[in-house]
Order: C-alpha cells, then sequence, then structure tokens
C-alpha cells in the first residue's frame, strides 16, 4: 500500500460569520508532487497555514505521518518543512551560517547535517558566500536546505518559482521532482504558473470558494477534457450535425470543439460526409491544465 504522509479530513475555517474553509479533503502519498490550484480567495493560503500549524482550523482533522496536529502537534510539526511566501533569511549571514542559526532551532539537530543538504540544494560553491550576493533562484534554494533541516516527509512549497527567471523555473521544478522521486518526499506545491504545475506535478487538487472541487492525476484531468476540432463546409450545416451528437462550442474562428469520444468520433465524421458536409480538418485536442481550470472555476482568475 502507499504511504500516506499527510492527510486532511473535513478542514473547515470560519472567521466571524464568514466559512473561508468550508469543507477541505485529501491525502498526499510518498514521493508525490501535489499542486495545490485556486483563485483569488479561494482559501488556498489560508489552508497552507493551517497545515503548517500557522493558523488552527475551526473543525477538521489534519494528519501528518500518523499524527494529528492538534493533539500531537510538536510530533507531527517534526515531519513537516515549508516555506511560506518568501524564505526569510538574513542577508548578512553566509549561507551555512544562515542554515547554522536555524538548525540551532531544531530539536537533536546535528549539525554534520548541514553538509547533506547544502549538496542536495547544489549550493557547495556558494554556501559560504554573504546571502545579499545570492541570486533569487539560489536564496530559494537555500529556503528549501533551511526547511529540509529538520529531515522533515512533507515538504510545503507556496509559490517556490516565484519572480525566477525562465532557467530558475526549470532548474527548482527538476530538483522538486528530483526531491520527490529520489528522495521519497511529499511535495505540496502552490503556484500561479498552471504551464509549470503540468509539467511538475503527479495530481492536483482545485479549490474554489473554499472547497475543493476536483483531485486526480494531471493526465486523468486533461485526458477527461480532451476534445475534437472540426473544420467543415458548409459550417452551419457542418454545426447543426455535430450538435445532435453533443454539446459543442463554437471559437469563433471557424472551427467547433466537440468532445472527444475515440469509439464515437468516426461515426460522426461519417454522418458529416453522407450528408455532404466536407470534413476539411479534424483535430484532436489535448486542453491545457489553464483551460480546465479556468472551466473548472468559472474564469476566476489564479492566485
Amino acid at each position: 500500500m502507499e504511504e500516506i504522509t499527510l492527510s486532511v479530513k473535513g478542514l473547515k475555517k470560519r472567521i466571524g460569520r464568514r466559512d473561508i474553509i468550508k469543507s477541505v479533503d485529501f491525502d498526499l502519498k510518498r514521493g508525490e508532487v501535489f499542486g495545490f490550484l485556486g483563485p483569488n480567495g479561494a482559501g488556498k493560503t489560508t489552508t497552507i497555514r493551517m497545515l503548517v500549524g500557522l493558523i488552527k482550523p475551526t473543525s477538521g482533522i489534519i494528519e501528518i505521518c500518523g499524527y494529528n496536529v492538534e493533539s500531537q502537534f510538536t510530533k507531527a510539526m517534526s515531519y513537516i518543512g515549508c516555506i511560506v511566501e518568501n524564505p526569510e533569511l538574513y542577508p548578512y549571514l553566509t549561507g551555512w551560517e544562515n542554515l547554522e542559526h536555524f538548525g540551532r532551532m531544531l530539536p537533536h539537530f546535528d549539525p554534520t547535517y548541514i553538509n547533506e543538504v547544502v549538496k542536495l540544494v547544489r549550493l557547495n560553491e556558494r554556501i559560504h558566500d554573504p546571502v545579499k550576493t545570492y541570486s533569487l533562484g539560489m536564496r530559494q534554494r537555500l529556503g528549501i536546505a533551511q526547511a529540509l533541516l529538520g529531515k522533515p516527509k512533507v515538504l510545503i512549497l507556496d509559490e517556490p518559482t516565484n519572480g525566477l527567471d525562465p532557467m530558475g523555473i526549470r532548474e527548482m521544478r527538476g530538483f522538486i521532482r528530483y526531491l520527490a522521486e529520489k528522495e521519497g518526499l511529499t511535495v505540496l506545491v502552490s503556484s500561479h504558473l498552471l504551464s509549470e504545475i503540468q509539467l511538475m506535478c503527479d495530481r492536483v487538487a482545485i479549490i474554489t470558494r473554499g472547497e475543493i472541487i476536483k483531485v486526480d492525476s494531471v493526465e486523468n484531468l486533461l485526458t477527461l477534457q480532451e476534445k475534437i476540432s472540426w473544420r467543415v463546409s458548409p459550417y452551419e450545416k457542418g454545426k447543426q450535425i455535430l450538435a445532435n451528437f453533443g454539446s459543442i462550442v463554437e471559437t469563433g474562428e471557424g472551427t467547433i470543439m466537440t468532445p472527444f469520444i475515440e469509439n464515437q468520433s468516426p461515426l460522426w465524421n461519417k454522418v458529416l460526409i453522407e450528408n455532404g458536409v466536407e470534413v476539411l480538418e479534424m483535430t484532436r485536442k489535448l486542453p491545457a491544465l489553464e483551460d480546465l481550470f479556468l472551466e473548472m472555476t468559472g474564469g476566476e482568475s489564479i492566485d
């Protein structure tokens, strides 16, 4: 059986008379990268803050490696590392000195472990330079090194690619995949870069208005939304025939979109031809995660 490292059940948060988080449920598995997406005001950041113990839920259960965050807080937190928003570092200290400083705050910390996390985040050559000389990508990696000092099983990264250039984003994506696949960490990533989530994550949770509306693998989410783009002549007659088979969407570019149904699409093509409609183009379309996100959230913008 796959090891569940983070379990969230019936999580709710009420502030005053307003339900910020109405009900959130998901399980994270060892060695996976899990994307957490939500439009503005959806409750994504509030949920993350509850997961890492910064605010208390109104109700619900959070378990980290089997330990209840409410009743076994210290033990549960010992298995989690996180960066919420930007890593907080001392710019006048070196990277090494920063890690030593934060390490001293951890119970039973082994100073020799700093060597391991420095190698892991690939900062060997610059670790003894002042942090004020680091690029943004290097600071992000040092922040992750700080989060790894306690040898967590679950790593939560809030916008880890924020502000990075394309090369930095690519390196961060590869590094996160490495932590999951080679080190066996569970990594929860929140991001507004949907294309990066699509490339980086194994599964995705989409949250809107305080509720999770979908949790599934990226592959399944996109496959379920596959469509076919048709260019037909005459257009109006072709549109009418395709509409008889189910929902259609006109793109405004002379094409008609229909759901992709593997065993039905050839039959639709045959009916069009038999009724004197010429099929100029028939293209199978796998949508981007961005398309799916906008469709599921009613067009709301991402955080």
